[in-house]
């Protein structure tokens, strides 16, 4: 069994799934010598970043082109690290772009150290010419659908199939605890996720608050709750702070999955979050929105689906979840959509149904992901 592993992580989903596969790998063997480059929920663990990766958490191919440089110093810098602290594995988790540069560097530099790949890239849906790439890079890819798999193959890549770590990690929330300690009453909930990062902080949650407020304009018996993720809660508040006297934001300490399971509708913004939703029975849309040649260059010549959300991907790309993106991301049609299934509470069964339906098609949600990865870690070279 592997005896050192270094875990890699630059945005704030790999952060949280690498430090909870460094609980697992605590778990299953206690005297695992771990390092780590990531952000907060590592150095919770105990295991400080040598290197700032904060700079990282963009989204988009043009952002990413504009800290080109800036990512390349960050690889460097990274490989360095591992390199020094020369361990059996290296878990490269999340973040494509940066973690394919590292695995690179290292696989350059030191041959002999093992190299996993957690979280692959969405073949299935971008460049199918990545499993290539991965595959002449690192020696295992623990990924999240099984339908990655035959990517691979031809290049002889080993894939273990961990499931969603979105879902694996998920519990049913408690509705009544939700709306207690939000204090919403019986009231009709609209709940609104405006992102996890700081590009969706900028430019996305202005559009879903002003929808959000037209429908409390349009039903004042609707009670708005604000929910950002908890590693963008600061920038959040610091933006945005206590302006608005028609909306609350969620208690810190509140069970998010209470407060998911407690709404009776959801603005989210595009990412894992719509998974979370639809394990909570919770119906909503999804509004997005990215900067126009990012777009262009995605939509025409990477993205193959029609459709963003994972669940209508599954769902053979069809619309189970409303999609407001790019030139549909405007407040009055979100607005529109959210006080039509609020004033429905068929057309809201019919929209869980649907939901159930992709996420048994997705089919991974029963695996604990963490335990998997670390499984697969910790097994001889």
């Amino acid at each position: 069994m592997a005896s050192s592993i270094y875990l890699v992580a630059a945005e704030a989903s790999g952060d949280l799934l690498a430090a909870e596969i460094v609980d697992e790998l605590r778990r299953l063997k206690p005297d695992v010598t771990l390092n780590a480059i990531g952000s907060e929920q590592l150095a919770a663990r105990g295991l400080p970043s040598p290197i700032d990766v904060s700079p990282l958490s963009v989204v988009g191919l043009l952002e990413g082109v504009k800290i080109y440089r800036e990512v390349v110093a960050l690889a460097d810098a990274a490989a360095d690290a591992i390199v020094e602290a020369a361990p059996d594995t290296v878990a490269l988790v999340d973040s494509w772009g940066f973690t394919l540069r590292v695995a690179q560097r290292v696989r350059a530099r030191a041959p002999h150290i093992r190299l996993v790949k957690v979280v692959g890239p969405q073949v299935w849906a971008t460049r199918p010419g990545r499993a290539k790439t991965l595959a002449e890079t690192v020696d295992h890819l623990v990924c999240i659908h099984g339908m990655e798999a035959p990517f691979y193959k031809p290049f002889g890549l080993p894939v273990t199939v961990m499931g969603n770590p979105a879902l694996s990690r998920g519990h049913k929330g408690d509705p009544e605890a939700g709306r207690l300690a939000m204090g919403v009453g019986e009231a009709p909930v609209l709940l609104v996720l405006p992102g996890s990062r700081r590009s969706e902080i900028d430019s996305v949650a202005p559009v879903l608050l002003e929808a959000a407020q037209q429908v409390k304009e349009a039903r004042g018996d609707v009670r708005v709750i604000l929910h950002p993720a908890s590693n963008i809660r600061p920038y959040f508040i610091e933006k945005y702070g206590n302006r608005f006297d028609w909306a609350d934001l969620s208690a810190e300490s509140v069970d998010r999955f209470d407060v998911m399971s407690s709404a009776t509708y959801a603005l989210a913004c595009s990412g894992t979050v719509t998974s979370e939703l639809a394990f909570q029975d919770t119906p909503f849309l999804v509004g997005y929105q990215t900067g126009w040649v990012t777009w262009s260059l995605a939509r025409f010549f990477l993205f193959k689906p029609t459709h963003i959300t994972l669940l209508n991907i599954a769902a053979d790309d069809t619309e189970v979840v409303p999609e407001f993106v790019q030139t549909k991301f405007k407040a009055g049609r979100m607005a529109k959509e959210a006080l039509r299934l609020l004033g429905n509470e068929e057309a809201r069964q019919a929209q869980i149904a649907a939901q159930k339906n992709a996420l048994a098609r997705m089919g991974e949600g029963d695996l604990r992901s963490a335990e998997i990865a670390a499984k697969v870690l910790l097994a001889h070279n």
